[in-house]
């Protein structure tokens, strides 16, 4: 019941922000205003439901730190998709065509928060940690990465083998920097600067959503494979090497650490705890 509450919360908030945003598109500061306002909320509504439905602290999301954390992943997430922006440029198939647009670039500060932030809240605060205690780390995060690509499949230009890139590259990649690191933080700022990157900073076309309004004017032709095509650089096989090479080092991280949880066994009809291992 824990998991269904907490969900439907924070996915409440994102539907209700996601609205609130839209209906106010074109307002680069309205959109700003309230995208912070629906991440703010979210993170508010997640750590009060796991106070109360969980008896403990939210340590997953503890203001300590918090800002350290979010800046360093948002680098992260921005010099991932810088990274493979330049391999596309470098074949000659994505071209700065000159500068964009600032106020449009401040209203995708506010959409991408509230994306990253209740995504993050969403798919590895709520199902990654719950599946995790039941089936361990491997499971969940197989289980997660497939829900979160999937989940991609609605967008205006999805494509199945989109939907399979962000698997990879964002859900599997995602859930095991919180493995790694024990906190949302971290996850949130990678996933903010990913997307800011690709819509506010390139102007590319972001999970099949369309073109954004970014800092630069930009144009990307070329085959789909190193492109992305339709559904934008995220589908290029650039984003997905990057993504597995992420996700291999936080897994290594999370291992060297002893962040890593076995799936749990029943025996001699004892009930069984999740241990993790040092």
């Amino acid at each position: 019941m824990r998991l269904i509450k907490q969900f439907l919360a924070v996915a409440a908030v994102a539907f209700v922000g996601g609205q609130a945003v839209a209906a106010v598109q074109g307002n680069a500061w309205l959109s700003l205003a309230l995208g912070l306002l629906t991440a703010a909320l979210a993170v508010l509504g997640y750590a009060w439901l796991v106070r109360r439905t969980e008896h403990r602290a939210p340590t997953e999301v503890a203001r300590a730190g918090a800002a350290g954390r979010i800046v360093r992943g948002a680098l992260l997430g921005v010099a991932m998709f810088a990274a493979v922006i330049a391999n596309i440029a470098f074949l000659g198939d994505f071209h700065v065509d000159g500068l964009g647009s600032v106020t449009g670039a401040v209203g995708l500060i506010g959409v991408m928060a509230a994306a990253a932030v209740t995504e993050e809240l969403l798919f590895r605060g709520v199902l990654f940690r719950i599946i995790e205690e039941r089936a361990g780390t491997w499971i969940a995060l197989l289980l997660t990465g497939v829900l979160f690509g999937l989940m991609h499949l609605f967008n205006p230009d999805a494509t199945w083998w989109g939907a399979i890139a962000i698997a990879i590259e964002a859900g599997f990649m995602l859930a095991a920097c919180y493995a790694a690191t024990r906190n949302l933080w971290v996850p949130i700022g990678l996933h903010f600067g990913w997307n800011f990157a690709a819509a506010g900073i390139f102007s590319a076309v972001v999970s099949g959503n369309g073109e954004s309004k970014g800092l630069l004017e930009s144009t990307t032709s070329g085959p789909g494979l190193v492109t992305g095509g339709d559904f934008g650089p995220e589908a290029s096989l650039y984003a997905v090497g990057a993504g597995v090479a992420l996700t291999l080092v936080f897994l290594w991280l999370a291992r060297r650490r002893g962040h890593l949880v076995p799936r749990r066994r029943r025996t001699d009809g004892v009930q069984p705890t999740v241990t993790v291992s040092r």
